[in-house]
């Protein structure tokens, strides 16, 4: 599948968040961290309020189970900069989708990398697939207390396949009933699974971003990754293979299914470390307190009733109950402006500019709001924005948004162009069906001849040659028949009657003295050159014909031949 670069969210495709959204926005993940990142200062207290939505961050939970690719020590880890281009493309399309929904968060795609590779190694040795999905199932081991913590069955085995117990599953390993708050779709499928590498590195995005963080800040970026993880040497890896990948990757691709280690077994979920002490902390010692001995108590003469009637109110005048203030108008839907369908030749830019409409609920247009573009399904070889699948634009004033500079891939076929935005709660898509239709076909003669071929009575004319094109480079395998035509009454093209075979130029058949008005030329050669038989000319009559060569699809050049008369034997003297 191909990176971001060429397509930048889509994406989607491949590319866009769900419902998933509204979580991100009003959710903060709150967390206590160290101070500093040194390495030697105490880890967070299991007691201290981790409110991570991974998971109950006070749980007993083990360290991620050792990766051999992964280097025990801290700082930059060493090791192959390359992901498999599915997975790459899907930290990609998260990052754009997470940019468009919360622009403030500056989530960068190397950071759900560093947290994939630690995680399930990019979902490699699983069998990745270009869908997104593994062949084989990445899940953890049974969460049953059992040298785990204890986490009883969320999800009725939906996710992890266990309906007794959790099991952290997918690339990202995501607890099921974290997965139930956070779950996004990626991919632009309409599903939310965390088994599909699209919709986790979304999901984990999001999860990354809750409560307003900037990932550019440093502090923001620790706290982040410490409530995926409450580990500093986890921190310390992820931040390696962020930096690693910042400096540069390459994509390769994806592997078939192996024999690598089980995920690691928190899936994700914070792993506390108690305080380091030299010494345990001193028991108290209780000391007993003599019982107090009870005090009787004098009962109390009751007070008598008040005989003199209160005195009564003036009654209050009521209030006038103020008007409700209106909620804002939020997002309502998209719509497309003009066709659905987009058409252009291949290799051209498409003339018709795909346009949406943002409406809020009050019926006003949804100005300055973000719509992001994206091209999927895509069978022409490329079409896109320039060097990308996808482009970030804001609606105007009229809640308008324009994506200016699609260009159709280099060959025919389809794609769909999906249009989406987003508020706080949820996701507005609409889409458009493109088509990209192959180049037309020229046919010319090579000598760039336009004059009549000529040829005297009884010869023949042969030698001619024609050169297939589209878009200026040659057409290979291309079927053609070449006949004699002639115009009818409506001045259209027709071929000559068959009873006209041998009064026109001709060309040889098989069989001895066979004469044919049409013939299946040879396809056209690597070079695109069709070479046109021998045309004979015994027996014809001197004047103007033609002859026609013409592809399936209707393309069609005509040839005028012009047969002159045999010049008159001189007389001797």
């Amino acid at each position: 599948m191909k990176p971001l670069q060429r397509h930048l969210v889509n994406t989607s495709r491949k590319v866009l968040c769900t419902a998933a959204l509204a979580a991100s926005l009003t959710t903060a993940a709150v967390v206590t961290s160290p101070t500093t990142a040194d390495a030697g200062e105490s880890e967070p207290s299991p007691d201290s309020p981790q409110a991570t939505d991974r998971g109950d961050a006070r749980l007993d939970l083990p360290a991620p189970v050792a990766d051999p690719q992964v280097p025990p020590t801290t700082g930059t880890p060493e090791g192959s900069s390359g992901i498999p281009g599915t997975a790459l493309d899907a930290y990609k399309r998260a990052e754009l989708s997470v940019a468009a929904a919360l622009p403030g968060c500056k989530l960068p795609w190397q950071l759900l990398a560093g947290i994939g590779r630690v995680e399930s190694v990019h979902a490699s040795g699983y069998g990745l697939k270009m869908d997104g999905y593994t062949e084989k199932p990445i899940r953890g081991p049974q969460l049953n207390g059992n040298g785990f913590a204890e986490i009883r069955d969320t999800d009725k085995g939906e996710w992890d396949a266990d309906a007794t117990y959790d099991r952290a599953v997918g690339p990202m390993q995501f607890i099921p009933s974290t997965w139930s708050k956070w779950g996004a779709d990626g991919n632009g499928d309409t599903k939310r699974d965390p088994n599909n590498i699209y919709d986790a590195a979304l999901g984990a995005g999001l999860y990354l971003c809750a409560g307003d963080r900037d990932l550019s800040d440093p502090a923001a970026l620790d706290r982040a990754i410490l409530s995926y993880n409450n580990s500093r040497e986890y921190v310390n890896t992820v931040l390696g293979y962020m930096r690693q990948y910042k400096d540069g990757v390459a994509e390769v691709p994806n592997p078939p299914a192996g024999n690598y280690p089980t995920p690691p077994t928190t899936g994700g979920l914070p792993t506390p470390q108690p305080p380091r002490r030299t010494t345990p902390p001193p028991k108290p010692t209780p000391t007993p307190t003599p019982p107090a001995k009870p005090t009787p108590t004098t009962p109390t003469t009751p007070t008598k009733p008040p005989t003199t009637p209160s005195t009564p109110t003036t009654p209050t005048t009521p209030t006038t109950p103020s008007k409700p203030t209106p909620a804002p108008a939020t997002l309502a839907k998209v719509e497309l402006v003009g066709e659905s369908g987009i058409t252009a030749e291949a290799g051209a830019a498409f003339s018709a500019v795909p346009r949406v409409k943002a409406v809020l609920s009050d019926g006003k247009p949804a100005e300055k709001q973000v719509v992001v573009f994206a091209v999927e399904d895509d069978t022409t070889d490329g079409t896109g924005f320039g060097t990308s699948d996808s482009l970030v634009v804001r609606t105007d004033e009229q809640g308008i948004a324009v994506a200016p500079g699609l260009k159709a891939g280099a060959k025919a076929g389809t794609f769909t162009l999906r249009a989406t935005a987003y508020d706080a709660t949820n996701q507005f898509t609409v889409a458009f069906k493109g088509t990209v239709t192959a180049q037309p076909v020229v046919l010319a003669r090579t000598d760039g001849g336009t004059l009549p071929l000529e040829a005297v009575a009884g010869t023949s004319i042969k030698g001619v040659e024609l050169a297939a094109t589209a878009g200026g480079k040659p057409v290979a395998g291309l079927k053609t028949t070449a006949g004699l035509v002639e115009k009818d009454e409506a001045g259209k093209w027709q071929p000559v009657k068959p009873e006209a075979a041998g009064k026109v130029p001709y060309f040889k058949g098989a069989a001895e003295g066979e004469k044919l008005t049409s013939v299946a030329l040879a396809p056209s050669a690597a070079d695109g050159k069709i070479t046109v038989p021998e045309l004979f000319t015994s027996d014809v009559a001197p004047g103007t014909y033609h002859l026609r060569v013409i592809t399936p699809e209707g393309v069609a050049l005509i040839l005028e031949l012009k047969i002159t008369a045999k010049a008159e034997a001189t007389p001797q003297p």
